[in-house]
């Protein structure tokens, strides 16, 4: 029973359970829905809620004495509180997402979520933002359930084919430009990327580990052979310590290998020299029977030697 219990919670089969809240941390019902709005008491998520004013929140693309708006002032409006935003919630965190609902609906209007990357940072932003104010009115912070927002976004928003529009009941999530992306989370990028380098226990892909081990082998025997050339190499004051370079400037890596007929050649020269080696043992071995037969005054059988032999 349990484990059924566990399987559905937050869906629409769970009769306990709100699954617009589980998954978007707010339900156009409120405190009148059917189902149990359970707010989590730790989350790496918070929502300030109707945080952000747009300034064509009467009437959309029209201000409040009803002149039209350029959508460019509208994005320039956003994209300044969207960073005046950021930089107050990064002095408490790693910001993994920041979100602001584009909805009209009384109970996702103006919403933010806040993502960081540690549920320790969320909850040092939400004490130090409780009881605080933004343009004049108070700021309303909690912990949201939010944690995958893949599961909370419209899709058709993305596609620009929702024909709910404004009051949806998932988030329209409202886009920042790529220059402001990147000026914002970049330094997350740049911070990880030299953290990554210097960590000797970094995760390594197959391609990582397979080129690792292969210089790795080079290396070794690099070593095998500077080794060897430092015993025979030059001490004027030319060459650096601990190192060989060749007259190109480059570092002695490795020897030259041979082509394929240069060591057939060596192979031919290394028989001819091992055959010479045998003729030149057998001639001595007959000159010294020899010496020894005019000694005694006797000479055996020749070839039974050698078939002794």
């Amino acid at each position: 029973m349990a484990e059924h219990l566990a399987s559905i919670f937050g869906t629409e089969k769970d009769r306990v359970n709100c699954p617009f809240y589980f998954k978007i941390g707010a339900c156009r019902h409120g405190d009148r829905c059917s189902r149990l709005h359970t707010k989590p008491s730790i989350s790496p998520t918070i929502l300030l809620s109707n945080m952000y004013q747009r300034p064509d929140s009467i009437t959309p693309g029209v201000d409040a004495q009803g002149n039209p708006i350029d959508p460019r002032k509208i994005q320039e409006h956003f994209e300044d509180f969207y960073e005046d935003l950021f930089e107050e919630l990064n002095k408490y965190g790693e910001i993994e997402s920041l979100n602001i609902c584009d909805n009209l609906a009384d109970h996702m209007v103006g919403n933010v979520y806040v993502q960081f990357s540690e549920e320790e940072q969320a909850a040092n932003a939400l004490k130090n933002l409780t009881g605080r104010f933004y343009a004049g009115r108070p700021i309303i912070v909690d912990f949201s359930p939010v944690t995958d927002f893949r599961e909370a976004t419209c899709r058709q928003y993305e596609e620009n084919v929702c024909n709910r529009g404004g009051y949806c009941n998932f988030m329209h999530l409202k886009k920042i430009s790529r220059e402001l992306r990147r000026q914002l989370f970049g330094r997350y990028r740049t911070r990880h990327s030299r953290s990554r380098s210097r960590s000797p226990y970094r995760h390594r892909s197959y391609e990582d580990r397979s080129h690792r081990s292969h210089s790795r082998k080079h290396d070794e025997r690099d070593h095998y052979y500077e080794s060897r050339s430092r015993r025979n190499r030059s001490t004027s004051p030319d060459h650096r310590r601990g190192r060989s370079r060749s007259p190109g400037g480059r570092r002695d890596r490795s020897p030259v290998r041979d082509g394929s007929e240069e060591r057939r050649a060596r192979i031919e020269q290394w028989n001819r020299e091992k055959e010479q080696a045998e003729l030149d043992n057998r001639a001595n071995a007959d000159s010294n029977y020899k010496n020894e037969s005019n000694e005694n005054g006797s000479a055996p059988n020749q070839d039974q030697y050698y078939n002794q032999q």
